[in-house]
């Protein structure tokens, strides 16, 4: 079993509380709709949105490695713009990981926008070795969620 850590920041346009609003508050409505060619729908399956509520997002067929991750939300810190969450089930969770924690936060910046940062800490499967290339690219993966959200944020600013 090895114990990692991935992170990536990234600069925004969008100021930090839409961001937070758009990607944490209304997830389950945003992604599929800003992003149908990856995300089928996300369901609640517990709670309303807030700490331990268990969500499930679903994935289209473009997800070649999995159709779905189950998450559960562990904090909620409205004031510093922090969300943490855990995967439960799905994803690469029994295939490559046994364990994977999120951590999402929206820093604002002075001159406008924000930074935001996605940490993963995770644990592999005995005997099973994350490939650098494989974190890579769900950093790039990443990112490019986070743009795709940005532009329709900046395309749409009345929302959020």
């Amino acid at each position: 079993m090895v114990s990692g850590t991935a992170k990536t920041e990234e600069v925004s346009q969008v100021e930090a509380r839409r961001l937070w609003n758009a990607l944490v508050k209304d997830s389950h409505n945003l992604l599929p709709k800003v992003l149908p060619e990856l995300f089928a729908s996300v369901t609640l399956h517990q709670g309303d949105g807030g700490v331990g509520t268990i969500k499930q997002l679903n994935f289209t067929p473009v997800n070649k490695d999995f159709s779905f991750v189950k998450e559960r939300v562990d904090e909620i810190d409205e004031e510093k713009l922090v969300y943490k969450y855990t995967v439960i089930e799905g994803g690469e969770l029994g295939k490559k990981l046994s364990a994977a924690k999120f951590e999402v936060k929206f820093i604002p910046k002075k001159e406008g926008g924000c930074v935001a940062s996605w940490v993963c800490n995770y644990e592999t499967l005995p005997g099973v070795q994350l490939e650098e290339s494989k974190v890579k690219e769900i950093k790039e993966n990443s990112i490019a969620m986070l743009k795709k959200v940005e532009q329709y944020l900046l395309s749409n600013p009345s929302l959020y």
